[in-house]
């Protein structure tokens, strides 16, 4: 079933557009979390999908951590990560 786009939410990864938290997660005792079924399936995150951690730092301590489908990462890398990287040099 198709779900309507929610106003303010940006359609696509564009430099400009701002980030949404879609979900807190836990880490169990084993380092393991778990991805929701929706963030999940809003993502289109299948099993045996392969994902790249991507991780920032600042001040010599990681800041940030996102996901992306490895698929993804060839055309997305640049459009992607240079704005976010420049966002965080500007804090």
């Amino acid at each position: 079933m198709a779900k309507k786009k929610s106003p303010g939410k940006p359609s696509s990864c564009v430099p400009g557009t701002c980030c949404t938290v879609e979900a807190v997660l836990s880490v169990d005792e084993r380092g393991q979390m778990v991805l929701p079924k929706e963030v999940r399936q809003k993502a289109g995150i299948g099993t045996g999908d392969k994902l790249a951690l991507i991780s920032w730092e600042r001040d010599g301590e990681v800041c940030c951590l996102a996901l992306m489908k490895v698929g993804s990462l060839s055309g997305m890398v640049q459009g992607v990560l240079n704005p976010l990287v420049q966002d965080l040099n500007r804090e």
